[in-house]
């Protein structure tokens, strides 16, 4: 498949469906959302789909989103952000060693993709992700993003069950960490909490650290 592309309409649904927001919300972004951060990262970090209001609007992962608080507050606790919140896209956030992209890159309906629509854009992170090197990390954030990335990188669900905290070593040596995606519902039913999710970025910067390890 070819490189990312803004002008991407693929998936008639979420093509037709973007057009209908950009008619109600003509100052927002309404287009598929780029990946964002490091060019040569040792972290990707792969989300679900852009917010309504967040990353559809601003036209950058998880910027002005809820979901974005946790994570750009423990990206910078980490060292991967040089500043803990991310308005809007022209702010002076810079990732380093980190880049963050979705494994569907156009506002879902509902946020709800289909599984052709995760399939059609899989390519997409399949580029991203052979652009890595081989001791580099990937972090999904939650099931979806999960199956994701075991489909852009040929590894099969039945031998890489997702589970909060797993680590899988996936076919081509890269090295997959999952997390309970950190959505409103569910950081405010606390199934994922901040020292949760601190804990899967202390495995990752372990790792990171010595691949060897573990």
């Amino acid at each position: 498949m070819s490189a990312f592309s803004l002008d991407c309409r693929r998936c008639s649904r979420l093509a037709g469906f973007l057009d209908d927001v950009r008619a109600k919300h003509p100052t927002y972004h309404a287009r598929p959302v780029p990946p964002f951060g490091d060019a040569s990262p040792r972290l990707l970090i792969v989300g679900l789909a852009p917010g309504m209001h967040g990353a559809n609007r601003s036209g950058r992962p998880f910027t002005g989103d809820y979901a974005g608080i946790l994570l750009y507050e423990t990206l910078h606790k980490f060292g991967f952000a040089n500043q803990p919140v991310s308005v809007s896209a022209d702010d002076p956030l810079k990732l380093t060693g980190c880049r963050i992209t979705n494994a569907v890159k156009c506002l879902p309906p509902e946020n709800k993709p289909t599984g052709d629509e995760v399939k059609c854009c899989n390519g997409y992170l399949a580029n991203e992700i052979s652009a890595l090197p081989k001791d580099a990390a990937l972090l999904a954030l939650g099931g979806i993003a999960h199956r994701a990335v075991l489909m852009a990188t040929g590894g099969k669900t039945a031998d890489y069950r997702f589970a909060h905290r797993a680590k899988h070593s996936l076919p081509g040596g890269l090295t997959l960490f999952d997390s309970y995606h950190c959505s409103r519902y569910n950081t405010q039913t606390r199934r994922l909490t901040a020292p949760m999710f601190e804990q899967v970025f202390a495995d990752i910067g372990g790792f990171l650290k010595d691949p060897g390890a573990g």
